[in-house]
């Protein structure tokens, strides 16, 4: 009774030994450092890209397990894009006088990472979008939006920078 007891619990706990999770990182082993470029600003709104560049230095230096290095040189990868267009967008308005409630402010982005040692681009080209809402009802203008934005696009950007499954 208790050799089937432990039977049982040895078949049980190897039946959760082959589910698919795993404890590995999931980002590229290889790299250790990263340098974050100024993105390139195609839209006409100013600015966006200083927004842009700084939370995702901030986002990689959080969520990642790699180094965010201030000279091209010392850096084992590079991170760079071009931030495609700005745009905003009205979501709501009131109804008596037809001024805006609610905006929203799109950003799109086109982005490289490049491996500096082997040459390799570990993301090419890859197109991210992300967007934000803001009410200058609620003491919030086009920076406010902007900024979330570029943030929730600075999160996406890391996302791409994980390993494939």
């Amino acid at each position: 009774m208790i050799i089937g007891i432990l039977c049982a619990g040895w078949c049980v706990s190897l039946a959760g030994c082959g589910n698919g999770y795993s404890s590995a990182s999931l980002y590229p082993a290889s790299v250790s450092s990263v340098y974050v470029e100024m993105f390139d600003n195609m839209s006409f709104w100013r600015g966006v890209e200083y927004e842009l560049s700084d939370a995702l230095a901030k986002r990689v230096a959080a969520d990642t397990p790699y180094k965010i290095i201030s000279s091209r040189d010392r850096a084992d990868t590079v991170l760079s894009g071009q931030l495609v267009s700005v745009s905003q967008s009205v979501l709501s308005t009131e109804r008596q006088i037809g001024r805006a409630l609610e905006k929203e402010v799109r950003l799109d982005a086109v982005v490289n990472w490049k491996d500096l040692k082997t040459g390799n681009l570990l993301i090419d080209n890859e197109k991210v979008s992300a967007s934000a809402t803001y009410s200058e009802w609620q003491g919030q203008g086009f920076e406010y939006g902007s900024a979330a934005a570029a943030n929730n696009l600075a999160k996406r950007i890391v996302e791409l920078m994980e390993t494939e499954w």
